[in-house]
C-alpha cells in the first residue's frame, strides 16, 4: 500500500471511531448492513475470497447458497465493526447484557486454580466484544498480541483502543511476546489468542475441512511451557442483539512425545474445535483472506 493508500486507510478508521459511536443504534446497525451490502455486490477480492473460504466449509452449497452465505458473512463482518466502534462508549451493564457464554466455568475454575488459562479462539462474530466481556463482566484482565499494521499509527490506533477496553496488548512481531505471555500465565492469568491463522510462515500444518492450512503453534506451545490450561473458544450472532459463545473442554499435552509433535496433536485438536464452531455458524467466520495451503503463496505466505 502507498504512503497515501496508508494514510487514507488510519484517516477511514479514525472516522469510523469518532463518529460511528455517537451514532443512535439503530442508525449503525442499518450503515454497517448497507455498507456490508455494497460492498458485497461490488464483488471485490475480499469477497470472492470469503465465499472460496465458505465453499471449503459448505462443500455441498449451490453457488446460490455461497452468495448468501457471503452476503451475511458480510453483514456479519460488519456488525463487528460497527459495534467495535461503539464499544469504548458501552456501559459494563450493556456489555454483560450482550454476551452469554456457555460453559464458562471451565474459564474460572482454571483461573481459580491458580494454573493459568489460554483462550484460543477463531475469527468468529466479535472477539474484541469477548474480551470486553471478560474484562468488565468477569472481572478477569488479560494480555493478548497484535498483528502489526501498516500505517504504524494504525496499529497505534488499535493497540490504544484495545488498551482502552481493559486489554493489554503486545506486538506480534519482535520476538518478546512469548516470554511475556509465559510471565503472565505462570502469575495465574488469562492469555487470549486469536488462532485460526498463522501469520508467521511457520505454524503447525493442521487438516481443517479436509484440506491443508496452517495455524500458530503458540497457543500449544504456551500451554506446554507454563502449565496453563488451553481452552478454544468459539463465537457466534443469532437473530438477537446477544452474542453467543462457549468454552470447549480443555486440550491437555499429549502423555509422550516429543514438544513438536505435543504440539501438531494440540493444535490439531484447536483447528477441530474451531472447525466445529465455524461449521455451526459459518456466515460470522470473518475470513476474508488465504488460509488453506493450497491457495497461499509460498514466496509470499499469508495474506
Amino acid at each position: 500500500m502507498s504512503a497515501v493508500g496508508e494514510r487514507l486507510t488510519d484517516a477511514l478508521y479514525g472516522l469510523g471511531w469518532a463518529t460511528v459511536r455517537k451514532l443512535p443504534e439503530p442508525v449503525a446497525a442499518g450503515l454497517g448492513r448497507r455498507i456490508a451490502d455494497t460492498a458485497w455486490r461490488r464483488r471485490g477480492q475480499g469477497v470472492l475470497r470469503l465465499e472460496a473460504n465458505l465453499a471449503r466449509v459448505v462443500p455441498d452449497a449451490s453457488p446460490q447458497r455461497l452468495a448468501e452465505l457471503s452476503r451475511a458473512g458480510m453483514r456479519s463482518y460488519m456488525r463487528y465493526w460497527m459495534e467495535s466502534f461503539r464499544l469504548p462508549s458501552w456501559s459494563a451493564e450493556r456489555v454483560g447484557r450482550s454476551v452469554e457464554v456457555k460453559d464458562v466455568h471451565l474459564l474460572t475454575d482454571g483461573l481459580a486454580s491458580g494454573r493459568g488459562v489460554v483462550l484460543a479462539l477463531p475469527h468468529l462474530a466479535n472477539w474484541d466484544l469477548a474480551g470486553v466481556w471478560a474484562t468488565r463482566s468477569l472481572g478477569v484482565p488479560f494480555t493478548t498480541v497484535a498483528e502489526r499494521l501498516k500505517p504504524e499509527s494504525l496499529y497505534d490506533r488499535f493497540v490504544a483502543y484495545r488498551e482502552s477496553l481493559g486489554m493489554e496488548v503486545l506486538p506480534h512481531t519482535g520476538g518478546s511476546a512469548f516470554g511475556a505471555l509465559a510471565r503472565r500465565l505462570r502469575a495465574g492469568g488469562l492469555v487470549c489468542l486469536v488462532a485460526d491463522r498463522d501469520l508467521s510462515s511457520s505454524g503447525v500444518e493442521v487438516d481443517f475441512f479436509g484440506e491443508r492450512a496452517r495455524m500458530p503453534a503458540g497457543p500449544a506451545l504456551l500451554a506446554q511451557h507454563t502449565g496453563a490450561l488451553l481452552l478454544p473458544v468459539t463465537l457466534w450472532y443469532d437473530d438477537t442483539a446477544t452474542m453467543r459463545g462457549r468454552v470447549h473442554p480443555p486440550v491437555e499435552p499429549p502423555e509422550s512425545g516429543t514438544r513438536a509433535e505435543k504440539t501438531a496433536v494440540m493444535t490439531q485438536a484447536l483447528a477441530d474445535a474451531f472447525a466445529g464452531g465455524i461449521a455451526e455458524h459459518p456466515e460470522d467466520w470473518h475470513m476474508l483472506q488465504r488460509l488453506w495451503l493450497a491457495d497461499l503463496d509460498p514466496a509470499k505466505g499469508p495474506k
